[in-house]
């Protein structure tokens, strides 16, 4: 299995950023693929996932009505649109399945500040 994040940066509070994870590895239509983030000084802790039949999502509430998570079975890509960002936003942002247990992948700073 290969996780590999992209999309991150700096920003603004009040713009926006989008996450893409890219899979490998694995039967990606199989799998429920969530989005995870770590700041400085805290426990990792899951934002947003999608199964993998009905690509219901999921948003913690710290991001909910700001986030969309969308996947791309043909693609082997799951993304985050972030919009609305603010300085809380501010972690290293890695994907995983819903158990977190598959290796993480290196992860994708974003940084909000003015």
């Amino acid at each position: 299995v290969q996780l590999v994040e992209s999309g991150g940066g700096l920003v603004q509070p009040g713009g926006s950023l989008r996450l893409a994870c890219a899979a490998s590895g694995f039967t990606f239509d199989a799998y429920a693929i969530g989005w995870f983030r770590q700041a400085p000084g805290k426990e990792r802790e899951e934002v947003s996932c999608i199964d993998d039949v009905l690509g219901d999502p999921y948003y913690a509430d710290s991001v909910k009505g700001r986030a969309t998570i969308t996947r791309d079975n043909t693609k082997n890509q799951v993304t985050l649109q972030m919009n609305n960002l603010k300085p809380e936003d501010t972690a290293v942002y890695f994907c995983n399945n819903l158990g977190g247990n598959w290796p993480w992948g290196q992860g994708t700073q974003v940084t909000v500040s003015s």
